[in-house]
């Protein structure tokens, strides 16, 4: 990025300079996070730097913006002999390469994207002090690119000959932060570029949300046809297309809500669990789902195929359904619920042992009876089934030729498998691909995650994680079980969700990270993987703080109930997580995880998604306003991390009955080489450029100064003195200001039109007015027309409105319609009361683009159909 420009009005006196340049260059203290003028963190350049050098292995500048400061750093020196070239050349180099710093965001004040940045990087004093006294003469050339020559001659004059004014002009008042102190603090730069960690160890990550009113998203999968669109799965039975852009397609993937046997009280583990699709999707164009079905009262697994619409790319065909497997459930919970693809080409399917405590079922419980499929994993091959059985059994499967075992069956002893994964393995040397992770949900005191393999028996009921559950069983020497490669007590968390190994290209430090979490706690964990020993090491993450994470998009926070992981095309984590864990709240985000301290260099993750087809409308991703104060942020200590223990029922056998959300305040370019010196090597001595403090000279302008083209005498002219400051002088000068602005009085507001407090019925309104369908008002008890509980009149009464889906843009349709500006406020669960219960709630689900005249022209539910209470109610604040 280009140090920005500006144009200073020549009105601008010089007497009000101190104050200006203090008001615009404010220092500000505090810890700061390595960040690039692009808002983006730092990287190590895929070639070597040519001219600043010293930012090759890590910083914010690739060869072409090097090349670039390189250009500008020749041009300047033009204008000097060979003394001066010498005396200033390593000033101005270091000052033009603080671009590439990887503190350069915080030297150049342009931390918030929202706010201007300095012109110049921050200084140190005594630093500045050496540069006035050397070479002070040389900041009109630096700031010459950045508007009128003439007037940043006045401008430059005043202050060059004041080393007071030039050093609160230059000067960044934090000590440890500025140049070049930034980069010569050994605590501050010992781990620089690496993942950053708490003082408890634990890694601190940021999240970008990028899909939210869901209800309880249980699975997120992508096609890998070069399209990078993703599927969402609902726990209710419905599943949606999310294009590269952010956008959802708005007619579902797949509908399963008339089949699907769930509810909506939280915690039901029935329900529409996964889906994938055939690894040659585009080819077979096949989806397979795994969802509960009741068959004459009786409850069941349903494992279907489905074969996409032939005129639409982007929805199956219902009437295509052919069950696969069907497996009866004893009870209603541990239904497992993981359908995957390994590289094998077989379709591997997940079932939990049947439900109830500790797997009662014979005399050693399902999970330990090989014949049958309860509390198994199964791998079938689903090829070629056209004309023939639903499967057939793999040739190697582990258990073909043991009698009375299920041929399906690949391996055993599994409780409850919550979400597993298949390792794509390391970009550059494929180790590790290929391999099978599961998070397998405890019983009563530990969680486990384990490494699937062929013909594997992994204990359960005999072991629950490393430990006995089972004595007898437990102590059978016959019992051979694999161990997991993780296992954790539950004072940290009560039912595991699985995760995946990191293999993207975005964030190079998290490759081989196995990140994954626990649905109770709310914990976000690792595991990383000593190669020598074939240990697995535990790293807890938790969310920067708002330092680290201050990069646009990017949030600290997330919903507790962490329901499962995903990985997109392009192999990015994200996760997906819940307030309300009913599968008819719409209170479900897909959060992107994202590592602050380092990114890849610009342009080697580029991508282009094949073109989609697309049927139907688009429905713009906006992030969900007001949800921080609904929940938890992982910024914690371990000790503050206490798991949250359901109180009425409990559950010991896999995702929470209670669910009490948590509240808290805190919530890319082709590198080219830079152009030769050559043509001007010979006027240009070959001097160190080094950013060591030079001894100090006299003060009186050097002799070897040549100016260009040129103000007379360097004086500037004394302006009239003009009170009324010019747009120039407002807009202009971005040297780092924060500036307020205070309104004209000449403003025009509008009055609020008409608050009628009309009846419930009939006509409301003052004097009898008829109101129209669609009318609304705010109603508070303390009498402010700018804000309250939202009512709509529709059919001759006045109701309340849900907040599920209320956003800022619906807001300003309301706040349209009573002739004020904007929303400024979105208010949600009756934070501006509730109504009494002889109110009805007449709209829900309302989604409007802004445009909209009233709430009624915005997508909404039926009126008077909804999925709430008053509690729910929706306020608005306007302005």
């Amino acid at each position: 990025m280009a140090l920005q420009t500006c144009d200073v009005h020549h009105s601008l006196v010089p007497h009000l300079l101190p104050f200006v340049l203090l008001l615009l260059l404010h220092a500000w203290g505090g810890c700061c996070h390595p960040q690039c003028l692009d808002y983006k963190p730092p990287f190590e350049p895929r070639q070597p730097l040519v001219f600043c050098k010293e930012y090759s292995k890590f910083g914010c500048c690739d060869l072409e913006k090097d090349g670039e400061i390189s250009v500008k750093f020749y041009t300047i020196m033009d204008n000097f002999d060979h003394s001066g070239y010498e005396a200033c050349g390593r000033y101005i180099r270091s000052i033009l390469c603080q671009e590439c710093s990887p503190y350069s965001a915080h030297l150049f004040d342009a931390e918030d994207a929202n706010t201007p940045m300095r012109m110049l990087p921050g200084l140190c004093g005594d630093y500045c002090s050496g540069y006035w006294l050397q070479c002070r003469y040389t900041l009109s050339l630096l700031l010459e690119d950045s508007g009128n020559p003439q007037q940043f001659a006045n401008l430059t004059a005043t202050i060059e000959e004041d080393r007071k004014k030039f050093c609160d002009y230059l000067e960044l008042k934090d000590k440890q932060y500025c140049y070049p102190n930034v980069l010569t603090n050994t605590e501050l730069n010992a781990n620089l570029g690496l993942v950053r960690e708490d003082p408890t160890g634990c890694l601190e990550l940021c999240l970008q949300e990028v899909a939210n009113g869901l209800r309880n998203p249980v699975a997120m999968i992508h096609a890998e046809d070069g399209t990078h669109r993703f599927f969402v799965a609902e726990q209710l039975g419905y599943v949606w297309v999310y294009l590269a852009n952010g956008s959802r397609i708005d007619r579902p993937f797949l509908n399963l809500t008339h089949a699907v046997l769930t509810s909506p009280w939280a915690g039901d583990e029935r329900g529409f669990l996964c889906i994938a699709l055939h690894p040659r999707f585009d080819e077979v164009r096949k989806a397979y789902v795994y969802y509960s079905v009741s068959v004459k009262k009786e409850e069941r697994i349903r494992v279907s195929e489905f074969t996409l619409l032939t005129t639409d790319d982007n929805q199956l065909d219902h009437s295509s359904e052919r069950t696969i497997l069907e497996v009866v459930e004893p009870a209603s919970n541990h239904n497992g619920g993981q359908l995957l693809f390994g590289r094998d080409g077989y379709l591997y399917i997940f079932i939990g042992d049947g439900g109830r405590a500790g797997d009662p079922f014979g005399k050693f419980g399902n999970s330990q009876n090989k014949s049958t499929l309860l509390g198994k994993v199964l791998r079938l091959d689903v090829d070629n089934n056209d004309d023939g059985a639903p499967y057939s059994i793999p040739s190697d499967n582990p258990f073909l030729h043991e009698k009375e075992a299920r041929p399906e069956i690949y391996a055993y002893g599994v409780r409850n498998m919550w979400r597993c994964s298949i390792d794509r393995g390391d970009p550059t040397t494929g180790r590790g691909g290929g391999r099978m992770f599961c998070g397998d949900v405890g019983q009563n005191k530990f969680e486990e995650v384990d490494l699937i393999v062929k013909g594997g028996n992994y204990g359960w009921r005999a072991k629950e994680g490393f430990s006995c559950y089972d004595r007898k069983l437990c102590l059978n020497s016959s019992l051979d079980d694999i161990l997991p490669i993780f296992a954790y007590p539950h004072k940290l968390g009560k039912s595991v969700t699985g995760g995946y190994i990191y293999r993207g290209c975005q964030m190079p430090n998290l490759n081989g990270l196995y990140i994954f979490g626990d649905f109770m706690s709310g914990r976000l964990m690792s595991l990383k993987e000593n190669v020598a020993s074939g240990e697995w090491q535990y790293r807890e993450i938790c969310m920067g703080g708002d330092q680290t994470c201050r990069f646009p998009k990017l949030i600290n926070s997330y919903y507790k109930y962490i329901i499962s992981f995903a990985e997109d095309e392009a192999g990015e984590l994200y996760f997906m997580a819940t307030g309300v864990a009913s599968a008819k709240a719409r209170a479900g985000v897909v959060y992107k995880i994202v590592d602050p301290s380092r990114r890849a260099a610009p342009g080697k993750c580029r991508f282009k998604p094949a073109p989609v087809k697309i049927k139907g409308k688009l429905v713009h991703f906006y992030p969900k306003e007001g949800y921080r104060t609904t929940i938890m942020t992982a910024a914690f200590t371990r000790s503050a991390q206490t798991p949250i223990i359901p109180t009425s029922p409990t559950r010991k056998h896999g995702r929470p009955l209670q669910y009490t959300p948590i509240t808290t305040s805190k919530p890319l370019t082709s590198a080219q080489p830079p152009p030769s010196p050559s043509a001007t090597s010979m006027k240009r001595p070959k001097v160190a450029l080094t950013s060591e403090r030079p001894a100090a000279l006299t003060t009186p302008r050097p002799q070897y100064w040549s100016l260009k083209p040129t103000t007379s005498g360097y004086k500037p002219q004394r302006p009239p003195i003009n009170t009324s400051p010019t747009k120039t002088q407002e807009e202009g000068l971005r040297l780092g200001e924060k500036l307020e602005n205070t309104g004209g009085a000449n403003q025009v507001y509008k009055r609020p039109r008409g608050r009628s407090r009309g009846s419930k019925r009939g006509r409301g309104g003052r004097g009898g007015r008829k109101l129209r369908a669609g009318s609304v008002r705010l109603v508070t008890t303390d009498g402010l027309s700018d804000r309250g509980r939202l009512e709509i009149f529709i059919r001759g009464e006045w109701g309340t409105v849900c907040d599920d889906l209320f956003t800022s843009k619906a807001g300003s349709v309301v706040c349209r319609q009573l002739g004020f500006t904007t929303a400024l406020a979105v208010m949600k669960r009756a934070a501006l009361g509730e109504a009494d219960r002889n109110v009805r709630i007449l709209l829900d689900d309302v989604e409007c683009e802004g445009g909209e005249r009233s709430l009624l022209e915005c997508k909404r539910s039926r009126v008077g159909k909804h999925n709430c209470s008053h509690g729910e109610d929706v306020g608005v604040i306007c302005g």
